[in-house]
C-alpha cells in the first residue's frame, strides 16, 4: 500500500482519485507528485515549492531539498503524467467511445530574473496595453493541449489541460510542439477520433501530416487562396484515362469571401457561448493548396447580421456544419484555464530557474487544475455551492453555475475539515465544514 493511502489529511474521495492515479502511473515519482499537488491545492497564497511542501503537511518529515529535487532532477516525465491525467478524464468525464476534442493554444507565464531558463520577451495576449503599444512581456511561454468536455453542472464547455511544452527562441516552433503533442495523444488513443481545434496561428503546414484518427478545425485567413478539387483526384489511377502526372488542383475559387459569394447559403441553428442563434453558412469542399496541398478540406463561411464574417477550415469530412461551428466555438474554453491557473491556483509563482524545473513546474500546476475539476465532478458538486456563494456575495444575482474558484474552495474546505475528524476516509458533510468555519470565526473574534 502506498504511503499516501494512510495520510491523515486526505479525505476518502481524494484518496480514491489518488489511488486511481497511482495505479495508472506506478513510478517512483507518484508519492511526491501527489503530496506536492495536494500542497499546491491547499496553499492559499505564494505557491512556491516550499509553500507547497508546507501546505501539504509533509514539511515535518521532508527536507525542503526533496521537494526542489522533484522538479529539478527527479526521474519523471510530464508527458507521461499528462497522459495518465487524460486517461482519468476519459474514464470519468467523457462517454465511452466518444470523440476526443483537444484545444491547442499557447500562453505566457511572466517571470523575472536573468538566470531563468528560456525566459525571454515575447507576445503576451493577456497583457492590457494602450493603443499603439505591443503586447510584450518577459517570461516563459508554454504550448498547451487541453481536453474539452461538457459537465452536467456547467452551461459551457470546460477545458482540462493534459499536456504542455515549453517554447523558447531558437528551439522547435510552437506549431511543431503542438504537432508533437497531438501525435502523442492520437497515438496513445488510437481507439478514439481526435478533433483538434486551434486559432489561426496553428492553421499552417506544420499540422498537415497527422495520424489518420486526427482532424483539425480552425479559422481560415481572409487572404487564403482556395481551389476547386480536380475530378481526377477523386478517381483511382486506373480510371484517369491518360498517362502522366495527374492534376493536383482544379479551377481557382479565390478568397473565402469569393467562395461565399459563389456558394449556396443554408440556415443552421447553433449554440455558442451560452446563446442559441440562427446563422447563414456557405460550405464547399475544396483545396487550400498553400497549406494542405492536394488534401481536400471543407471551408465554411459564416455570416451573421452586425458581425464580421468568419471562415472555418476543417479536415473533418463528415460532421455537419452546425456541429463544426459549435466545436470551434468551444476553443474559447482553453482561455479560461489560462486565467484561472495564473490568478487562482498560482501556476507560475514557483521561483524555479533551472531547465528541468522550469519545464516541469507549469505542467505540474496545469495537471493540478485538471485533477481539481475531476474531483469536483466525482465528489464535490452540490447545488448548495452556488447558493452559498450567492448568499455571501448578493451582487452575483445571475450566478447559476460553479466557477473553478468554487471548485477549488470546496476541495480546500474538505481537506481542512478532514484534519479535524477522527475518520479521514469519510468525507465531511457540509454541516461539519460549516461548524469548523464557525469555530474559526469565533476564535478569530
Amino acid at each position: 500500500m502506498s504511503r499516501f493511502n494512510n495520510h491523515p489529511a486526505y479525505p476518502g474521495s481524494l484518496t480514491q482519485l489518488w489511488g486511481r492515479f497511482h495505479r495508472a502511473s506506478p513510478h517512483t515519482g507518484t508519492t511526491p507528485f501527489i503530496t506536492l499537488v495536494t500542497g499546491l491545492i491547499a496553499a492559499p497564497a505564494r505557491r512556491t515549492v516550499c509553500r507547497m511542501l508546507t501546505a501539504s503537511g509533509a514539511s515535518g518529515t521532508w527536507h525542503h531539498s526533496r521537494a526542489h529535487r522533484f522538479f529539478a532532477s527527479a526521474r519523471w516525465n510530464p508527458d507521461h503524467v499528462g497522459l495518465v491525467v487524460m486517461g482519468l478524464i476519459l474514464g470519468w468525464l467523457v462517454p465511452t467511445g466518444a470523440p476526443l476534442v483537444i484545444a491547442v493554444d499557447d500562453t505566457m507565464f511572466r517571470r523575472s530574473g536573468k538566470h531563468v531558463w528560456a525566459a525571454c520577451w515575447a507576445y503576451d495576449g493577456s497583457r492590457h496595453v494602450a493603443a499603439g503599444q505591443q503586447k510584450l512581456s518577459r517570461g516563459t511561454t508554454f504550448v498547451v493541449a487541453a481536453v474539452v468536455v461538457t459537465l452536467p453542472f456547467l452551461d459551457r464547455p470546460i477545458a482540462l489541460p493534459v499536456l504542455a511544452r515549453l517554447w523558447r527562441p531558437g528551439g522547435p516552433t510552437k506549431t511543431t510542439l503542438a504537432r508533437e503533442m497531438i501525435t502523442l495523444i492520437a497515438t496513445a488513443r488510437r481507439d478514439r477520433t481526435v478533433h483538434v481545434i486551434a486559432d489561426s496561428a496553428y492553421m499552417c503546414k506544420a499540422l498537415r501530416r497527422l495520424p489518420a484518427n486526427v482532424t483539425v478545425t480552425g479559422p481560415l485567413p481572409r487572404h487564403a487562396a482556395l481551389w476547386a478539387v480536380h475530378p481526377e483526384l477523386d478517381e483511382p489511377p486506373c480510371m484517369r484515362g491518360r498517362r502522366g502526372r495527374p492534376r493536383t488542383r482544379g479551377a481557382k475559387i479565390g478568397t473565402p469571401d469569393q467562395l461565399g459569394a459563389t456558394t449556396d447559403a443554408q440556415m443552421v441553428t447553433v449554440t455558442r457561448y451560452g446563446r442559441t442563434r440562427t446563422i447563414t453558412v456557405h460550405e464547399r469542399r475544396c483545396l487550400w493548396y498553400g497549406v494542405y496541398r492536394s488534401q481536400p478540406v471543407r471551408v465554411i463561411v459564416i455570416r451573421e447580421p452586425r458581425r464580421p464574417g468568419l471562415a472555418l477550415v476543417t479536415t473533418d469530412p463528415r460532421t455537419p456544419a452546425a456541429q463544426l461551428v459549435e466545436r470551434y466555438a468551444s476553443r474559447w474554453a482553453i482561455e479560461i484555464p489560462f486565467s484561472d491557473t495564473k490568478h487562482i491556483i498560482g501556476v507560475g509563482e514557483a521561483r524555479n530557474r533551472t531547465r528541468l524545473a522550469v519545464e516541469r513546474t507549469v505542467p505540474f500546476g496545469l495537471f493540478a487544475q485538471s485533477l481539481v475539476i475531476i474531483w469536483y465532478h466525482l465528489a464535490g458538486h452540490h447545488p448548495t455551492v452556488v447558493t452559498e456563494h450567492r448568499r455571501r456575495a448578493r451582487w452575483y444575482a445571475t450566478k447559476t453555475h460553479p466557477s473553478y474558484q468554487d471548485m477549488l474552495i470546496k476541495l480546500r474546505r474538505v481537506l481542512i475539515a478532514t484534519e479535524y475528524r477522527a475518520d479521514p476516509q469519510v468525507d465531511p458533510t457540509p454541516e461539519q465544514i460549516q461548524a469548523i468555519r464557525l469555530a474559526w470565526a469565533d476564535t478569530a473574534a
